[in-house]
């Protein structure tokens, strides 16, 4: 079903003229008509309905007529085919049409609606099978702009306000509509470029468009944008095409030399990945701790799953010849890469699954009872849960990190460069207890705690009052108003008079979830879940100190305790105290000791490759970090936005030390575009102190403003400067019609969310745009960066391409510094990057 509404500007009168286009074939002597729920159109009476007149345009017959209606007007149409004598013959199936003139229509204007019969397909999916069932989540999808409703407006009386409407009852989550077309606006039939519409409520989308008249016809079609990756069907789709081909080629590879080789060489950790993708998939959960009495890994258990003999071999082959595909394909593209002149950097993540082949085999070498995160920051002034296990460094320690070194042995075979994430996590690291959803209530691992014997001779004693929720009548009262007493009678035990602990059952941020859950299903909650969840886990957090599980008589203090009303109902003595012993614990008393962690691992980390190693180290950063990282020569990340000193709110970026990444944006947080856009208190800051104007900020990141951070970041003397594809984008203006928000690959504060980013230009229209390659090359270029030769540019062999990039070591001040130089011999920096 679709509607097209044509705006065109006239004189104005008192009325608005409603016109009708419908393209409909009849037989001799029958008519179209149009009856709807206001009188003009007859008031359900087909008798007085309106008639319409054809014509024959092309190879259609077209049906049209018009009436005239008063500005604002609405009502409920449809469709009949009748005879000479206005009886019906037959009439639309499916919903009654809704006429709606948009806001801003005056008298005098011009509207015509096209539209298309409707059939009884069109009705199915508004049947409540598909409706409340089948297309739930579509149509509960957030209204973006009001049925109705015009965004435009006209600039002349040559120009035309067309307004495109279509019902999509099956649109999921995270897609959109676009029209498409043969004009500029349409995106010339291009879906990357097509004109984006907006959800209208009730399955409707819409948009509306300024053209001239004489643009006049336009072809279009609608089509949907897939604008994040469906990953689960993907692999699923990709894994049953894979095992169609294995089951056709799997003794021509199994036994081939270069299976066999690589067999050979990785089979310590291939034969325990490919028994533990065989148990996930037969017990259909990866959770190993469900798998019976395979939960326990052995190496007899191994070699009797993976045997020639048994009836599932062919299963643990095809994981083996999965991951042998694999390895092709990315040394394949490893090579390609240096062969052009690209580094390939690879990414090694902080943390592993708590429900992984590695914690299957060496569970030794995981703290399994806590979970790893990071304290308030940037990011997230709540904390971050990650949900994996800790290491167990002493334990590794023992074999000099043997599993560490493996893993990066296995990836300095494809990549000459890798990212540690979360740097900070080396030299000790946010842990949580497993039973923990938030982030907030944790410690860091190593630290030196406060001890009961500290404490009581600074004068605190009451360690249970201290370290337990603090509940009083009072703070639930002005929590949760009226509705207080549910909440003390399902969730809390009165154990003092207006005093309140958790009951058992209540007793972690995992059991309240799940109790508040049940009270959901059973319609108990008078409020939203996700709101009476975060107050609930207020109280549960409302402590000072965290009681060490392993030694009662050590303690934490609570991230940000002076917060909490269990602090603010201390007496003054205590509160200097905790404030005095707080800002020890988090900014003094730890540094050594995180030192020496980080010395005793990060060598080892380091002499396992010749890989280049690059450091994330944004957040709550330690004083010791960053001449450790130096003292390694390991490369920092600068973003603007996150500024390593504490005094400034951007970072300055020609300030920026060598060893370092320096970029206007990462995955981890909204592009150059987003952020631009979020807040424009902060833009007209930026502006000021960054541009260095006092006028007012363009509202959007136009390209040049973005050419303008840009050439900040190429030109600053860190090694390397590295620019999302999405930043890069912004540099040209019809590649930013894809709201900003959307841009943004990871949201570190959700554990549970997708990576799905997916670009909305092809590659192949990117290689064609020599305008934005030249734009990126000039930048690159000005800054004095080098950057890989193209194949239209001077081409250099092999031995002096080796000589172009050799280090030295020149005087800047009272710092050495190896910067690359080119065959003039002028002193210029290293590389531009793109992810």
């Amino acid at each position: 079903m679709m509607n097209l509404g044509l705006l065109s500007g006239t004189k104005a009168t008192k009325s608005v003229n409603v016109s009708f286009r419908l393209p409909y074939y009849t037989h001799w002597g029958q008519r179209l008509l149009v009856c709807g729920s206001e009188a003009v159109l007859g008031s359900w009476n087909v008798k007085k309905g309106l008639l319409l007149n054809p014509v024959h345009q092309g190879d259609e017959l077209v049906w049209t007529g018009s009436v005239a209606v008063p500005s604002g007007f609405g009502c409920e149409y449809n469709y009949y085919v009748v005879d000479d004598d206005k009886n019906v013959l037959r009439w639309e199936m499916g919903r009654r049409r809704k006429l709606l003139l948009p806001e801003g229509i005056q008298g005098g204007e011009v509207v015509e609606f096209h539209d298309l019969w409707q059939t009884g397909s069109d009705d199915l999916p508004f049947r409540s099978a598909f409706k409340n069932v089948i297309f739930n989540r579509s149509w509960n999808l957030n209204v973006e702009r009001p049925l109705g409703s015009i965004q435009n407006n006209l600039e002349g009386e040559d120009t035309l306000l067309i307004q495109f409407k279509i019902c999509c009852p099956n649109v999921e989550e995270d897609t959109s509509v676009y029209v498409i077309g043969s004009h500029v606006k349409l995106g010339q039939w291009k879906i990357q470029d097509g004109f984006k519409l907006s959800y209208a409520g009730n399955s409707i989308w819409q948009g509306d468009c300024v053209l001239q008249k004489g643009d006049l016809p336009i072809q279009f079609k609608y089509s949907k944008y897939g604008k994040d990756v469906d990953y689960e069907a993907t692999l699923a789709t990709k894994l049953s095409i894979a095992k169609k081909i294995f089951a056709r080629e799997k003794d021509l590879i199994l036994h081939s030399k270069s299976f066999q080789k690589y067999f050979s060489e990785n089979e310590d950790w291939l034969k325990p990945y490919a028994a533990f993708c065989f148990l996930r998939d037969f017990f259909e959960t990866s959770d190993h701790s469900q798998w019976g009495r395979f939960s326990q890994y052995s190496k007899n258990k191994l070699e009797k799953l993976v045997t020639k003999d048994s009836l599932h071999y062919d299963v643990i082959c095809f994981h083996y010849y999965i991951q042998f595909h694999l390895h092709l394909q990315l040394s394949a593209a490893a090579g390609y890469a240096r062969k052009k002149g690209v580094v390939l950097k690879g990414d090694l993540p902080i943390g592993v699954d708590r429900n992984s082949v590695d914690t299957w085999v060496y569970p030794n070498l995981f703290r399994m009872n806590t979970s790893t995160g990071a304290p308030p920051d940037y990011f997230d002034k709540n904390g971050q849960n990650w949900g994996f296990p800790t290491y167990n460094w002493e334990e590794m320690s023992k074999d000099n990190y043997s599993w560490w070194r493996a893993r990066l042995t296995q990836m300095a075979k494809y990549f000459t460069a890798y990212r540690i994430d979360h740097i900070l996590g080396i030299f000790r690291i946010w842990e949580l207890p497993e039973h923990a959803m938030t982030g907030l209530v944790g410690k860091f691992r190593p630290s030196i705690p406060l001890s009961q014997e500290e404490l009581e001779r600074e004068g605190i004693w009451d360690f249970d009052r201290l370290s337990r929720p603090y509940i009083r009548q009072e703070l639930l009262q002005q929590k949760f108003g009226a509705y207080w007493t549910f909440i003390a009678s399902n969730f809390l035990n009165e154990y003092q008079k207006h005093c309140y602990e958790f009951k058992e059952d209540c007793s972690t941020e995992k059991k309240i979830a799940a109790k508040l859950k049940s009270c959901a299903e059973s319609s108990l909650l008078l409020e939203s879940e996700n709101k009476t969840r975060h107050d609930l886990f207020d109280l549960f957090q409302n402590i000072v100190l965290i009681r060490d599980l392993e030694d009662p008589r050590k303690f934490y203090p609570r991230f940000n305790l002076e917060d909490t009303s269990n602090f603010k109902d201390l007496d003054d003595h205590s509160k200097n105290v905790l404030k005095r012993l707080y800002n020890d614990y988090y900014f003094h008393r730890q540094e050594s000791l995180w030192r020496q962690n980080a010395l005793k691992t990060l060598p080892a980390l380091l002499d396992a490759s010749d890989m280049l190693a690059c450091g994330e180290d944004l957040g709550l950063i330690p004083s010791c970090v960053h001449p450790v990282m130096q003292e390694l020569a390991l490369i920092g990340l600068r973003i603007q936005r996150m500024p390593s000193e504490p005094d400034l709110e951007f970072g300055v970026p020609s300030q920026y030390g060598y060893l370092t990444v320096c970029a206007p944006s990462c995955h981890d947080c909204s592009t150059l575009r987003a952020w631009w856009e979020e807040d424009e208190e902060r833009r007209r800051r930026f502006f000021k102190s960054v541009v260095g104007s006092d006028m007012l900020p363009p509202s959007q990141c136009v390209p040049d403003i973005a050419h303008f951070i840009l050439r900040q970041h190429v030109e600053a003397p860190s090694m390397w400067a590295i620019f999302p594809l999405q930043d890069l984008l912004a540099l040209k203006e019809e590649y930013t019609t894809r709201p900003a928000a959307e841009e943004t690959i990871n949201d570190p504060t959700n554990p549970k969310h997708y990576w799905r980013y997916r670009v909305h230009v092809t590659l192949e229209s990117l290689m064609k745009d020599n305008q934005l390659k030249t734009t990126i090359k000039d930048l690159v270029r000005g800054s004095g960066r080098s950057y890989p030769v193209g194949e239209n540019e001077v081409q250099v062999n092999e031995e002096t391409a080796a000589t172009s990039t050799e280090k030295q070591l020149v005087p800047n001040g009272d710092e050495k510094l190896p910067v690359a130089s080119e065959l003039t011999g002028i002193p210029q920096k290293e590389t531009l990057a793109v992810h």
